[in-house]
């Protein structure tokens, strides 16, 4: 063992390989809050700009703090459930007491008070979206860590995350739909729904609702497994000690790798949840009808995530699969946007707008929920290494960067994106009429050139990852021998390193 190691983890009382079906499902069941979040993420920044009037780079300014505050809670809350001891386990109270404020944030936010100044409407989206991101950073952290302590196997974990995935993505297509289909219809008033008012209590309501019951399936369906998780000994967390695991994550290349690419390509889809709306809108006048097509043409993608997944890193591994299939789809997702740029698309009235619009975006969805489910398990591998160093289990810690890459979504790529609707000066109360080339341009440029770039730049890090099959194979030897060595202390003389 390396100097240094502690032994704090126990040892599991069974071998953590296959998963249940039903396991697989309760635990995918904590991806529906994010579901129902992404969805109503269409409508935040038409609601607050469009409908209340608030500046897009006001509004940028509240995705980036809520950002900043993720970034300091997000390792602080993974470190706390990491070391955290109940008759509950290390993750489930976490879970449970997230339940109130993240749903009741999500009230809030899409049910402010009337007749408020634009800049009382700023601080009451500040404050709603900082109470939303910390209740999703009490839930979503220690959720993702349940699912890192599941299974030990390399490829079961895709497996897993892969239902938990599949299950956010069906969730987001359908809410998706619902909530311009049925909260936000087109009206005699409204041609776009999501311009009418009155709409967005309704969205409060039954937001909150779905948030709440999806997160007590989750911890309540999950219980069961807290006997099978790893166990850590007694111990007075120390800041020194979260300092130093900390430490040890930034020196591992793979974990930095991952770190970077996830919150690179984030903050490209965090652009697309801000700007894209406006786009669609805007340069192709589509009716909220039509924009359900987004969901639809993702069906075809979810169906096949979970076995494309386990195809594509049995064959390519983890870090290919992901560069291959992020290369492959970002391109035709953002193609559609050039090729209006550089006036080679059909025109709004053409029969073929529609067909060849979302026929790209389908072709790019086919492939792309490959690749959180990769990564994924590219971040239980880091943990399985980070033990092998350290002889210390922190999934907490290594999975806060995908709660706060998924948050950033909405926050880095908000930022990016509100900035960019202020530069191209897009108004208030616009109209596709009213609107001139040069702000058309500015929202296909950030669609699809720019949303290239930042893509293709995640690539480059991801690139450096190099934590193979054969690699973590050698990691789990070594840690399956040192968990036998706790339970029979004559076997520790046969502990390699």
């Amino acid at each position: 063992m390396p100097n240094g190691v502690t032994a704090r983890t126990a040892a599991p009382p069974a071998p953590r390989g296959k998963v249940s079906l039903g396991t697989k499902l309760a635990f995918s069941s904590g991806a529906l809050e994010e579901a129902m979040i992404g969805a109503a993420g269409i409508a935040t920044m038409v609601f607050y700009n469009q409908v209340l009037g608030v500046d897009p780079w006001l509004c940028g300014m509240v995705f980036f703090v809520a950002s900043v505050v993720d970034a300091v809670s997000d390792p602080l809350v993974g470190s706390l459930t990491d070391n955290f001891h109940s008759r509950w386990g290390r993750r489930h109270p976490f879970m449970l007491l997230a339940v109130l404020p993240l749903a009741l944030a999500f009230y809030l936010m899409y049910a402010p008070p009337a007749d408020l100044s634009e800049l009382q409407y700023f601080w009451w989206f500040l404050g709603t979206m900082v109470l939303l991101r910390l209740g999703k950073t009490f839930y979503a952290i220690p959720h993702d860590a349940l699912g890192a302590e599941l299974t030990d196997d390399y490829h079961e974990r895709t497996s897993v995350f892969g239902y938990n995935s599949v299950a956010g993505l069906a969730a987001s297509a359908a809410l998706g739909v619902a909530v311009l289909v049925v909260i936000f219809p087109s009206t005699s008033e409204y041609e776009n729904g999501l311009l009418n008012p009155d709409q967005y209590p309704v969205l409060a309501l039954f937001g909150a609702a779905w948030i709440a019951v999806t997160l007590f399936i989750c911890v309540i369906g999950t219980r069961n497994q807290i006997p099978n998780l790893h166990r850590v000994d007694r111990e007075k967390v120390r800041v020194a000690a979260y300092l130093s695991d900390l430490f040890v994550l930034i020196k591992s290349r793979s974990y930095i790798s991952v770190c970077a690419a996830w919150l690179v390509m984030a903050t490209s889809g965090g652009i697309l949840a801000v700007v894209a709306t406006y786009t669609f809108i805007y340069c192709y006048e589509l009716s909220t009808e039509t924009l359900t097509l987004q969901r639809f043409v993702a069906i075809p993608g979810i169906l096949v995530a979970i076995p494309l997944a386990s195809y594509l890193t049995r064959v390519l591994d983890k870090k290919m699969t992901v560069v291959y299939t992020c290369i492959v789809c970002a391109t035709f997702v953002g193609l559609p946007h050039f090729l209006r740029m550089i006036g080679a698309f059909p025109d709004n009235d053409s029969v073929w707008l529609v067909p060849m619009l979302f026929g790209s975006l389908l072709i790019g969805l086919l492939a792309l929920p490959v690749v959180p489910i990769a990564i994924d398990s590219q971040l239980v591998d880091v943990a399985d290494e980070f033990e092998y160093k350290t002889g210390r289990r922190a999934e907490g810690v290594v999975f806060s960067i995908r709660s706060f890459a998924i948050k950033a979504t909405v926050g880095i790529g908000g930022l990016v994106g509100g900035f960019g609707l202020e530069i191209i000066d897009f108004p208030e109360d616009a109209s596709a009429e009213t609107l001139t080339p040069e702000v058309l341009n500015g929202l296909l440029f950030m669609t699809g050139p720019l949303y290239w770039i930042i893509v293709f730049s995640g690539m480059l890090f991801m690139a450096l990852y190099n934590l193979n099959r054969t690699r973590h194979d050698e990691i789990m030897a070594v840690l399956e021998v040192r968990r036998a060595a706790r339970q029979d202390p004559q076997a520790a003389a046969g502990v390699g390193t």
